[in-house]
């Protein structure tokens, strides 16, 4: 297949992640066990409604203390929300910038405030002060919480597909969430589901870089 876009996924496919962190380290700051409330697959209209911008980081930290029932302070749910987000792999920075030359680059991501906040912070800290907004390395990076909707709806998906009048039998998106791979392809998009988080291997497998 001869493509002339991609549109990335970031947590999962550009950075690193374990959802499970967020979870024991909640458990670790209250001294218990806690119940599985936000999961790769699964999550309540809590964390929906904060990826699609509905509600502020405040309104979510409210809901948060809500769901644990629990006097959590603000400072200890940002720890605990941004413990699923790991390390920048360099060698995936220098890859988007190799596919820039070649192919029309996008960034569709389910993220918020406090993880983008975060996730800016592990940028700078991994490439540096001087190497600004990480949206440069695409065309357009798009972020859930900035657009009022999210993936896996294929309403997302036909948004970047407008706005960027891209030809849907020749974009591929690539991301880590099954169900998000689905509403790509129920939105007519060539789409591929990562699941060992080597987006590398996978686009030198298939003669993309």
């Amino acid at each position: 297949m001869e493509y002339k876009a991609i549109i990335f996924d970031l947590g999962g496919v550009i950075l690193n992640l374990r959802y499970e962190n967020t979870l024991e380290k909640f458990a670790e700051i209250l001294n218990k066990p806690v119940e599985p409330f936000y999961t790769k697959k699964q999550q309540t209209s809590l964390f929906d409604d904060y990826e699609k911008g509905n509600i502020t980081s405040q309104e979510f930290r409210l809901g948060i203390r809500e769901l644990l029932d629990e006097p959590i302070t603000d400072e200890q749910i940002d720890l605990a929300w941004n413990a699923m987000l790991l390390d920048l792999p360099v060698e995936r920075i220098e890859m988007l910038k190799e596919l820039k030359e070649k192919y029309r680059i996008f960034l569709l991501s389910n993220t918020n405030e406090i993880h983008i906040d975060a996730f800016n912070q592990i940028v700078t800290n991994t490439l540096g002060d001087d190497f600004g907004d990480f949206k440069q390395l695409f065309e357009k990076a798009y972020y859930s919480f900035e657009m009022g909707d999210r993936k896996p709806h294929p309403s997302i998906f036909e948004t970047v597909v407008a706005k960027n009048n891209l030809d849907k039998a020749t974009t591929l998106f690539i991301d880590d969430s099954i169900q998000h791979v689905e509403g790509a392809k129920q939105a007519g998009l060539h789409a591929h589901h990562l699941e060992d988080l080597n987006v590398i291997g996978f686009l030198k497998s298939e003669g993309i870089y």
